[in-house]
């Protein structure tokens, strides 16, 4: 009897940890479309399109990303800061200058991926 009940509760204990382990991965799984929507939200803006084109050739500051596309600096510091939560750039300061650049050639490779899947079409 003693041997029926310990098969019984392992199978109980398995089927549990499964459970756990299936419950795990789709939550992982969720947050991950989660976080890839938030990204899409983030790039599907053509103001910050624009800005990420531009960090694409390199470093700048607020300064000068506002006066190559005509914009209040307030405006574009908004948009960096968007795009700064969403690690799609980063920043670094120099003195009382902050230089914003893409936070790594991941964003490059979506952003060249995409051009090129619209010239394709």
């Amino acid at each position: 009897m003693k041997d029926r009940n310990d098969s019984f509760l392992k199978k109980i204990c398995y089927n549990k940890q499964e459970e756990q382990w299936k419950g795990s991965s789709a939550m992982k799984e969720m947050d991950e479309i989660q976080k890839v929507s938030q990204l899409y939200k983030v790039l599907s803006d053509p103001t910050r399109l624009r800005i990420l084109l531009l960090l694409k050739k390199g470093e700048l500051n607020v300064t000068a990303i506002g006066e190559k596309l005509t914009m209040e600096q307030s405006a574009v510091s908004h948009q960096l800061k968007l795009l700064r939560d969403s690690h799609v750039v980063r920043s670094r300061r120099e003195g009382k200058t902050i230089y914003y650049t893409l936070d790594d050639h991941h964003v490059i490779d979506i952003l060249n991926q995409t051009f090129e899947h619209i010239k394709h079409q």
